[in-house]
């Protein structure tokens, strides 16, 4: 059986990731959204939420298959993701920028689909989400800059307008 491929998605808060994640979501039902273990309260059990100490025990107990630090917390992907990959299933991933040159070369097949939106965009959804305070999304805006993954694996998608205009780059790009 063909191993399965691994599609991680990255890209500035705010860019929408999750929107568009769900979106293909309803047309993609044979991807496997992995669920990230983070060092935050969860709502609506849209992650698995654990305190510092749990995830430096899950961590040291090599719980992970992937772990990655950003905006303060700290994030995990479970072994499980390496089990499905195995069996033949793809897997998508809100991941980090930061863990892109580990995905490529770890993973194998792996597509990275960026996913970006012009920075008025950004700032108008981080306000309205109410996560963080005005200096805090100063911060998120900065790194927002930071360049963009490149490579014959990598696909970018522009969020900055319609949803439907980019919930169908974004299936284009897990084709």
């Amino acid at each position: 059986m063909p191993r399965g491929t691994l599609f991680l998605v990255v890209g500035p808060s705010g860019a929408g990731k999750d929107t568009l994640i769900a979106s293909a979501q309803l047309r993609r039902p044979d991807l496997y959204l992995m669920p990230r273990t983070i060092t935050r309260p969860a709502k609506d059990n849209e992650h698995i939420a654990v305190s510092e100490e749990e995830f430096a025990a899950l961590k040291r107990s090599y719980g992970f298959s992937l772990s990655w630090d950003a905006n303060g917390l700290r994030y995990g992907v479970s072994r499980d993701l390496e089990a499905r990959l195995e069996a033949g299933q793809s897997v998508i991933l809100n991941g980090s920028r930061g863990i892109v040159a580990d995905v490529t070369e770890r993973f194998k097949p792996s597509r990275i689909i960026y996913v970006h939106a012009r920075l008025d965009v950004l700032a108008q959804r981080l306000r309205s989400r109410g996560r963080e305070d005005d200096d805090e999304i100063e911060l998120r805006l900065a790194r927002a800059e930071r360049a963009a993954p490149k490579g014959p694996n990598v696909s970018a998608v522009d969020n900055s307008d319609s949803l439907d205009d980019s919930s169908e780059a974004f299936l284009a790009a897990l084709s």
